[in-house]
């Protein structure tokens, strides 16, 4: 089970190793659009790189989580207790108990589902935001170009003979607009994308202890036991019926031979 988080990680180290030359061999085309507006693109280059700063944290977070589930399921006593996402799967399994019900087993794959979406929501809450901000830029970007070529036609005079110069000098603004609104977006949706693959590679590692779990509890889960209460009650609803039916019937005596 081990190997299958150090692949994960692995996997990780390597794309972000691969972004980074790639940020260096095309560093001065990057510098080009992170400076085309540096305080939005700012962010999103702060978010994207906290995003997969979270995605590393929550992926050591599962080591705990791995090396308590190979040793419980290799049998070894004294295991130490994982400290946040299978805690309270482990307090129950701590007896070592040979069988569990099926209820019991839904209960423990609920409870774990659960734990694990939860521990996803900040990361797609920063791939959202990311979205959210090329987005924004993107609006941001059009608005200045709209307003850009307001400011140019209303400032035109077309019988003076520089028109053509002041034409050329009033289209900075609109297309740094345009500018903002196309490298803002891209930096958005690529962070996204970054953080939307490092996210996809905690999930993989989280359902890979998911399966395994599943598939030692699974082979530990016998259909016979149920709950108790579900197969007692009927049998005390009849012996109730009977009991009520005899006593019917030796009042019924009682009253005769009276």
């Amino acid at each position: 089970m081990t190997n299958q988080f150090h692949r994960t990680l692995n996997r990780m180290a390597f794309f972000t190793a691969l972004l980074a030359a790639g940020l260096l061999l095309f560093y001065a085309d990057f510098l080009r659009i992170a400076t085309a507006n540096i305080l939005l693109n700012g962010i999103i280059i702060g978010t994207t790189l906290f995003g997969i700063g979270l995605c590393f944290v929550e992926m050591f977070k599962l080591l705990p989580e791995y090396r308590w589930a190979s040793a419980y399921f290799h049998g070894r006593k004294n295991v130490k207790l994982p400290p946040k996402l299978l805690r309270p799967v482990a307090l129950i399994l701590r007896a070592r108990p040979t069988r569990i019900s099926t209820a019991t087993l839904q209960n423990m794959l609920d409870m774990i589902l659960m734990r694990f979406e939860d521990s996803r929501e900040s990361i797609r809450y920063i791939t959202n935001t990311l979205i959210f901000l090329g987005l924004l830029g993107t609006f941001w970007g059009l608005i200045l170009t709209v307003g850009g070529f307001a400011d140019l036609i209303g400032n035109l005079n077309f019988e003076d003979e520089a028109v053509l110069l002041s034409m050329q000098e009033g289209l900075v603004k609109p297309l740094s607009g345009m500018t903002t609104a196309f490298t803002s977006s891209l930096m958005g949706l690529a962070g996204s994308l970054i953080i939307g693959f490092l996210g996809l590679q905690v999930q993989i590692a989280q359902n890979s202890i998911f399966r395994e779990l599943e598939d030692y509890l699974s082979a530990h889960t016998s259909p016979v036991i149920q709950d108790i209460a579900a197969n007692i009650l009927p049998e005390i609803n009849t012996a109730t019926k009977s009991l009520e039916k005899t006593v019917k019937e030796i009042k019924n005596s009682v009253s005769e031979s009276a």
